[in-house]
């Protein structure tokens, strides 16, 4: 047995990661919206924080009713409370990686929990 999960993912429009890296700590998703499409509802969450981190293109997420402008680059933390939704441009698409984790979860940062050696 290996301490290691690798996959190789194609290209869809969404794809999730618990599944294929057998992830327990966290969500991971891979998504791209087409221009002028838009993620079809508003939600939020019970406990998990969202980051979303722009890796192309440009649209914007609605949160809370603030309308907030998104490009490549473009890194957000959201809040679990948070209503959100997420929409591309009219003239291009968007593609963003979305890491949903249990707010408040994480106990040491990396140089507390590596292990050198």
């Amino acid at each position: 047995m290996t301490n290691y999960t690798k996959t190789t993912i194609g290209k869809e429009n969404r794809i999730e990661l618990h599944e294929k890296l057998s992830l327990t700590g966290a969500e991971i998703s891979l998504n791209e919206l087409p221009a002028g499409a838009n993620v079809p509802f508003i939600h939020s969450h019970k406990e998990n924080e969202e980051i979303y981190g722009i890796l192309s293109g440009n649209g914007k997420a609605i949160i809370d009713g603030e309308e907030i402008s998104l490009s490549t680059g473009d890194w957000l933390k959201i809040a679990p409370a948070a209503k959100r939704q997420f929409f591309a441009s009219d003239i291009s698409g968007i593609t963003y990686i979305c890491i949903q984790v249990k707010e408040n979860s994480l106990e040491h940062f990396t140089a507390e929990d590596a292990v050198i050696g």
